[in-house]
């Protein structure tokens, strides 16, 4: 039976955030709030765990797993960022996005898309997570926790263990969490591409990734292309 841990979603208990990274280095699989919805998520370099996840949600081999870092030094060290990209990192982050950039050799080969060797990258902007990452001291190998079957993550805790105690190690009740999934950037391609509308604004001042001429929200935002639609 898993854990059930009530952290403030603005002044986490370091106590508890202490018990939660001990679960994480022992390879326990964890469910915590985001700033988007509630993920799932385990420490990066436990296949076991990862597996787990797997079965939870009933995912295949080709699923790919999003990094939930702390800041731009995480991004920095398991993904190849250029000058340019920094600077769009650093307008976007923390926030309701995730990035695709090409992978450094430090991501553990599993992780990357199997014709890509790329990787989703987010830094969100959640009290909690980041306490549960600068203590951790690595990314946390995450998913949206979406059940098999449904179309909408889980948002309310609760609910969250009362379908999952007995196949989790431990479950963080931040408060209600969202239903909208991040805004996903590809930035491998000559420009930086939305290649999926969520929370995070694709028109703030100064981007330049959505293609001209678009304007509106949703997740069929101006046609644009979605080879990545529903995997971060």
């Amino acid at each position: 039976m898993s854990q059930f841990f009530q952290i403030h979603p603005e002044t986490p208990q370091k106590r508890l955030i202490n018990q939660a990274v001990d679960i994480l280095r022992k390879g326990g699989v964890i469910v915590y709030p985001t700033d988007s919805a509630y993920a799932i998520g385990c420490h990066l370099g436990d296949k076991q765990a990862a597996d787990r996840i797997k079965r939870i949600r009933r995912l295949d081999d080709k699923h790919n797993f999003t990094l939930m870092c702390r800041d731009l030094s995480d991004i920095g060290v398991f993904a190849k960022v250029d000058n340019t990209q920094y600077r769009l990192l650093k307008n976007f982050t923390p926030g309701a996005y995730t990035f695709i950039l090409d992978a450094t050799s430090e991501v553990p080969r599993r992780l990357l898309h199997p014709k890509r060797k790329t990787i989703g990258m987010r830094v969100p902007d959640n009290a909690i997570v980041q306490a549960l990452l600068a203590e951790l001291g690595e990314p946390i190998m995450s998913s949206t926790l979406i059940l098999p079957g449904d179309e909408d993550p889980m948002t309310d805790p609760y609910d969250i263990r009362e379908t999952l105690e007995h196949e989790l190690d431990l479950i963080i009740d931040g408060g209600f969490c969202g239903l909208e999934a991040t805004t996903v950037v590809n930035m491998t391609g000559d420009a930086p591409e939305v290649t999926r509308v969520g929370k995070g604004d694709p028109e703030p001042s100064g981007f330049n990734g959505v293609r001209p001429g678009c304007s509106g929200s949703g997740r069929n935002f101006c046609g644009l292309r979605s080879w990545w639609p529903d995997r971060y």
